[in-house]
């Protein structure tokens, strides 16, 4: 990001401004693209005389007092050649933005980057795997997404699915269109994105949102592809939004309304307390586990069969405060973490008598735990995230055991770059080093562990530049009150973020 006066912003009239909502029935929407390419201006314009105003010199030879000028040795005057000044690097905590100074974007430093906005927050959303193949690099990219809104009543709420197509590569200063390697991303670099989505009614405000594993590509339209969604009623509920996917990709196709506009199952365990903390395990398409926590610090287990779903009604209690987000274990199918209000992240085995936790880590935090990630490569790695701002990674091998003695578990390692409650963390999902995160300070910034400053560069760094943790790769910034981050699963280096004002898709030159 790099910061300037406000006044130096060209208004646009339309291009670039987000779109009214297309309804349900398939019509296209495009995505708000920041156009930063003002119009062109002649800045001599005025000042260019016709030869008609110009005066003959001669007119003034009687005066006997002029002076005369030789035009062989008169210096040619030059036009200025000087740049205006380039836009400093904002760094968070570091600078802070004048009265007249507004955050803007650097598109040298992205591959990609297009926003989203939309008529209600959407502040929970997963990303739904599609059959357009594994690690694609090549753009113009098309990704899908599932989210729910947030809206001002509850009868307004909504269950969606996104389908965002013709996501080019960003346009920057100084391309050129001789590049071979780059003309077929640059064919059509002008055209905007496409948003098409497809919505059922939900039943109340959605918490969080989750899309069962898929261990390949979408499944075919014959099977489910379950969605869980935690409601601000307290329930929990489980779709099927395959058939949404389905009429999005197929023209003409029907939509069963019956097996698309009801849940599935709904889970009652919970009573009138809502949560937050949701994850799904599986074991294959029809051995599904879903984990629910609710902020009376109470965990539910639901388990699938190929005749249904089933909700056991023990929970798991070792929590004395809000469960706040919880992770299956990659390698261990009984496994999972938990974290807390309570300061504490617990361990669990569904197999252990008394529904209690196997291990911990107590004071995992100064605050809240608000959110923890499980390290899908490196299955010992957790991290975590506080309402203190502080981002943790863990090794798992070293938690002490419930009722076991010995110093406090640390860190590996630890970073308080974020100035404000730390909403979303994610580690990538094939580099085990390399995670993302977000905040309350309108951050998502983007990690990578295995990065160590070289002593002979820290000499040469600026003031502000030794603030930075030499393992901070990318900060991205635009958004307020930035609530979710994702990777996408098929497109490396892709992140997606949700906030208040709406979504950004991006990917970066660091990652």
């Amino acid at each position: 990001m790099a910061k300037r006066s406000a006044t130096e912003v060209v208004t646009q009239e339309s291009n670039g401004q987000p779109f009214s909502k297309a309804s349900g029935s398939g019509l296209k929407r495009e995505l708000a693209i920041n156009d930063e390419m003002g119009e062109f201006e002649d800045a001599w314009e005025d000042e260019i005389e016709s030869d008609e105003d110009v005066v003959d010199g001669g007119e003034k030879d009687d005066d006997e007092n002029a002076m005369d000028v030789d035009d062989d040795v008169l210096p040619a005057i030059e036009e200025s050649e000087e740049q205006p000044p380039a836009p400093d690097a904002f760094i968070p905590g570091t600078h802070t933005l004048g009265k007249d100074e507004i955050l803007e974007a650097d598109d040298s430093v992205y591959i990609m980057r297009h926003s989203l906005k939309v008529t209600w927050p959407c502040l929970s959303f997963d990303m739904l795997r599609d059959n357009l193949g594994d690690e694609r690099l090549k753009l113009p990219a098309t990704a899908y997404l599932v989210t729910g809104t947030q809206a001002d009543s509850l009868k307004n709420n909504e269950l969606l699915v996104y389908k965002m197509s013709s996501l080019h590569k960003t346009q920057k200063d100084g391309d050129s269109d001789s590049d071979d390697e780059d003309d077929d991303d640059d064919q059509n670099l002008d055209e905007d994105p496409v948003l098409e989505y497809r919505s059922v009614p939900h039943p109340g405000g959605v918490n969080r949102i989750r899309a069962q594993p898929q261990s390949s590509s979408l499944p075919p339209v014959s099977q489910p592809y379950h969605v869980a969604t935690w409601a601000e009623t307290g329930k929990v509920h489980i779709w099927d939004v395959r058939p949404l996917i389905e009429s999005l990709d197929v023209p003409g196709y029907s939509l069963d309304k019956e097996r698309a506009h009801s849940p599935l199952f709904t889970i009652n365990s919970h009573g009138r307390a809502e949560g937050f903390a949701m994850d799904w395990a599986a074991s294959g398409p029809s051995s599904l586990r879903l984990l629910t926590g609710d902020i009376h610090a109470k965990i539910y287990l639901t388990t699938s069969t190929p005749s249904g779903f089933n909700a056991l009604s023990q929970p798991f209690l070792s929590h004395t405060s809000s469960v706040e987000d919880i992770q299956w274990s990659p390698s261990e199918p009984t496994v999972f973490a938990s974290c807390s209000a309570d300061r504490t992240i617990q361990v669990w085995d569904v197999r252990a008598k008394g529904r209690k936790s196997i291990a911990g880590i107590d004071g995992a935090h100064d605050s809240d735990v608000n959110v923890i990630s499980w390290n899908r490569s490196n299955q010992y790695l957790l991290l975590s995230g506080g309402d203190e701002g502080g981002l943790k990674t863990w090794d798992l091998r070293n938690v002490k055991k419930r009722g076991s003695t010995g110093p406090d578990d640390a860190p590996l390692a630890s970073f308080n770059w974020h100035n404000g409650p730390i909403t979303s963390v994610e580690w990538h999902p094939t580099e085990d080093s390399i995670f993302a995160a977000s905040g309350e300070d309108d951050q998502v910034t983007l990690w990578d562990l295995g990065v160590e400053q070289d002593e002979d560069e820290m000499g040469m760094n600026t003031t502000a530049e030794k603030d930075v943790p030499p393992q901070l790769l990318f900060v991205h910034q635009g958004q307020q009150h930035v609530k979710e981050v994702h990777w996408h699963p098929q497109m490396p280096g892709t992140v997606l973020s949700t906030a208040y004002d709406g979504f950004n898709i991006f990917k970066t030159i660091s990652v």
